[in-house]
């Protein structure tokens, strides 16, 4: 029973607009609709535990409390911030003296990915024999963040961060608690939901901020921009997040899509990821994509690298941007990315093989005693400056690595090769 002390403080609105039903849940139709797996499971009243993996604000913890009451089970709610192994034997023992009264327990557990590897093994007995349901709510990926006992014991469910159809009803319903319109002009309902980025609680509370506000007008783009916060990106360095754009952006420069490319750099620094980074990976993608269809692609890479070095944020971030736009734009090649993998392949397996004599040099009296350097022709020698020798071990057949293709400057290189092959087939036939 609430005291009169708790019915006076004040509630956030985002407390007390909490889904009373599931049904009130937006946004997460494809898990809790009729026909989606949890939907599903409470139409049975036999709930499997779960981890519940989404972004902030997207109702995790709602859905626990839910769930619980949808299935009358004991709602145990736990912080794997603020909890250890000694809180968890609390709640366990509890569940257990429940358990022999008939009465099941819903353990909800916040930030699970919190706990250590240890302790998440604590999870694993009441998990295995029913003591506790758990359902875990985290916003990392459970992948890297969850021991694989754990996940084989719990089924993984990926909530969506809320679209603007989602936010658009967490408006009204805000109107309809309040008793009236949003003091915004359409065009600054449309700015606010921006402002949220898919986070409803976050969004509740700009709502109540904007109520607040002496004087209200209908509020434009411009004014919100000046009077409420807008929600810091959702990016940790980190984290999968961290995995997910760069992967993004290296894709996208693959792709030849110069400003999908631009967008997904752009979300990066805004985030506040290291620019070393990013110049590190763009690096990479000029020798892994781009190759020697493009030669130029690593000097402009090294140079941006160098501008940035000299220039610091945020002038340096143009050469940044420069750099992104002239990957994209570059013809692509992996032809030496693929080369140099066949060759280690097969270096991996030839082993220690010595190479052939002809091409050792002979230092001393026994080595050109044991035919070091016999034979050797000096390529420049000849008329052609190619003498077509082998320069596999002995006993080893001629492998072809590298295939350049038809982009770029790869046209060239790959003119010049098969000009060599043929003066090399000429020479094997001479023998």
């Amino acid at each position: 029973m609430s005291t009169l002390f708790e019915s006076q403080a004040p509630h956030p609105l985002a407390d007390r607009l909490r889904p009373r039903r599931l049904a009130d849940i937006v946004g997460q139709d494809h898990l809790i609709g009729p026909e989606g797996p949890i939907g599903r499971m409470v139409a049975r009243k036999q709930l499997a535990s779960m981890v519940l993996w989404g972004p902030p604000g997207c109702g995790k913890t709602t859905i626990a409390r839910l769930l619980a009451e949808g299935t009358d089970l004991v709602f145990e709610p736990l912080s794997a911030v603020f909890s250890g192994v000694a809180d968890l034997r609390k709640v366990f023992d509890a569940a257990r003296k429940r358990r022999e009264m008939g009465q099941g327990t819903l353990l909800f557990v916040d930030e699970i990915h919190r706990f250590n590897r240890a302790q998440q093994d604590a999870f694993l007995p009441v998990v295995e024999d029913g003591t506790v349901i758990l359902v875990g709510a985290t916003t990392e990926n459970p992948s890297f963040e969850l021991n694989g006992a754990l996940l084989s014991r719990a089924q993984v469910f990926v909530l969506r961060r809320l679209d603007d159809a989602a936010l658009e009803i967490l408006l009204e319903r805000s109107e309809a608690s309040f008793g009236r319109k949003l003091p915004l002009s359409e065009d600054g309902r449309t700015a606010l939901r921006a402002m949220a980025d898919g986070d409803g609680r976050f969004l509740l509370n700009l709502v109540e901020e904007i109520d607040r506000l002496p004087g209200k007008t209908s509020l434009g783009p411009g004014e919100l921009a000046e009077l409420v916060q807008r929600r810091a990106p959702l990016y940790d360095k980190k984290q999968e997040g961290h995995y997910n754009l760069i992967s993004a952006l290296h894709k996208s420069l693959r792709g030849s899509d110069t400003d999908a490319a631009l967008y997904w750099l752009a979300r990066m620094l805004a985030g506040g990821e290291d620019p070393i980074y990013i110049l590190r990976r763009l690096t990479r993608a000029a020798v892994e994509d781009i190759g020697l269809a493009d030669p130029q692609a690593l000097t402009q890479a090294l140079a941006a690298w160098d501008a940035y070095d000299r220039l610091g944020s945020p002038e340096g971030e143009l050469a940044v941007a420069q750099l992104a736009i002239y990957l994209a734009t570059a013809p692509k090649s992996n032809a030496a990315y693929m080369a140099f993998g066949e060759a280690q392949a097969m270096a991996r397996e030839t082993g220690s093989l010595m190479p052939p004599k002809h091409i050792l040099n002979a230092p001393t009296r026994l080595m050109r005693d044991l035919g070091y350097g016999s034979g050797y022709v000096y390529d420049h020698a000849t008329e052609e400056g190619f003498s077509g020798q082998n320069y596999f071990p002995d006993g080893v057949a001629r492998r072809n690595f590298y295939r350049p293709g038809e982009r770029g400057f790869e046209r060239e290189i790959k003119k010049r090769l098969e000009y060599w092959d043929k003066l090399r087939q000429r020479a094997s036939a001479a023998k």
